[in-house]
């Protein structure tokens, strides 16, 4: 029999190292004070270059993930996160095999994905996968399960994207119907049914962690509010606070429903270098020249460098630049979105190691600390107040 969750969310109100970290402060609604201020890092296996702009082997590439992850544990960051992709670019079709590896070499770090593409996968799988990986790290892997807004993975599988909807609304279903523990009974249309069945292996102690990221979708908050997933933001581009009206009717469904509140996070691009200038002329071009290879799938205009100058602003989605104004917006913006997790997606293809391995130690040492101070002031004066 498998272990019956103790919450919904499976979720710990303490950091990895078992310490106190509830967040305080002016902005967070009572709900989101509940829970843990948490850093992560995200990324796509972003293929790299060597020192001469020549792309790395993919193979190479996902060493370098390997090294990424173990690095982010040794400088304290929560959690580190790998996402689904199937492209030249973006060689990650097996996250979960890195995350084994990385897990191998760690003690501490979470270490989930970000995200999986759950319509053109299994539900039993990815469940079977991830709770192997929580095994093998000592209960420290979580999963974040999405649409996909890079669809390259249905043809790759024989998935039609007119069933968009359909496969991840049925497979978001069942994916909690397997987290709640026990023997599953399910019927759709989507695989075949399950009666009865026992999904293994089994988690130690609670639910196995999963989130369900949103771009852009309210039906996907409502999913997640109604199925018991907490809620991670995928804001890539725009004013942030565009999203603060998905975070309200989260809570609000939650609330309606009597649900217990669950943390809700936020995932974001961005780069840290030791100056503004430094980390914009690092980052922007790469991006740009992502952007331009995913614009005619997409179907979206290329950014110029004076949008891009906007985005890495205070009213914009990138988080790029100096750990000293990284982590002011980061402290300024997670209050008002009631966010208790930030993810910052690193890399870009072509990106050279250095230059990623630095930013990852920056955000670590630098950036974590400074937000928590940051967002401590605030808590000190409200209470002065």
């Amino acid at each position: 029999m498998s272990t019956q969750p103790t919450t919904p969310s499976g979720t710990q109100a303490t950091t990895p190292s078992g310490t106190q970290a509830v967040t305080h402060g002016a902005g967070f609604s009572e709900a989101a004070r509940a829970f843990p201020l948490e850093f992560g890092l995200d990324t796509f296996g972003d293929r790299g270059a060597d020192g001469q702009g020549r792309p790395l082997s993919h193979a190479q590439t996902i060493r370098d993930v390997m090294e990424q992850g173990v690095l982010a544990d040794q400088v304290g960051v929560d959690v580190f996160s790998i996402g689904e992709h199937h492209t030249e670019d973006f060689p990650m079709p097996a996250g979960d095999v890195v995350l084994a590896a990385i897990a191998g070499q760690t003690s501490r770090i979470r270490l989930g994905s970000a995200v999986t593409v759950l319509s053109s996968d299994d539900p039993v799988r990815i469940f079977q996968r991830y709770s192997t990986l929580h095994a093998l790290s000592g209960g420290r892997a979580e999963v974040v399960l999405g649409r996909g807004s890079s669809t390259e993975s249905f043809p790759l599988f024989g998935y039609d994207l007119a069933d968009y909807d359909v496969l991840f609304d049925e497979k978001a279903r069942l994916f909690a119907r397997i987290r709640a523990g026990g023997p599953v009974t399910w019927e759709g249309t989507t695989r075949a049914a399950l009666t009865d069945q026992e999904i293994v292996p089994f988690t130690e102690s609670g639910p196995l962690p999963a989130w369900i990221g949103v771009g852009g979708n309210p039906q996907s908050v409502l999913r997640a509010a109604k199925l018991d997933f907490p809620l991670l933001l995928a804001i890539i581009g725009g004013n942030p606070l565009r999203f603060k009206p998905f975070t309200q009717l989260y809570r609000a469904v939650r609330a309606d429903t009597g649900r217990p509140q669950l943390p809700i996070g936020m995932h974001t691009p961005g780069h840290l270098a030791d100056t503004d200038e430094e980390a914009f002329d690092q980052f922007a071009p790469l991006m740009q020249d992502a952007m331009r290879k995913m614009a005619p799938v997409r179907g979206f205009r290329v950014p110029g460098m004076d949008q891009f100058r906007h985005e890495v602003g205070p009213d914009g989605a990138l988080y790029v630049g100096s750990p000293e104004t990284v982590a002011r917006k980061i402290a300024a913006n997670l209050p008002k979105l009631d966010a208790t997790r930030f993810n910052l997606k690193f890399a870009m293809p072509r990106m050279p190691q250095r230059d990623i391995l630095h930013a990852i130690e920056l955000y670590g040492t630098k950036v974590v600390p400074r937000v928590r101070e940051l967002l401590a002031e605030r808590a000190d004066e409200e209470a002065a107040a």
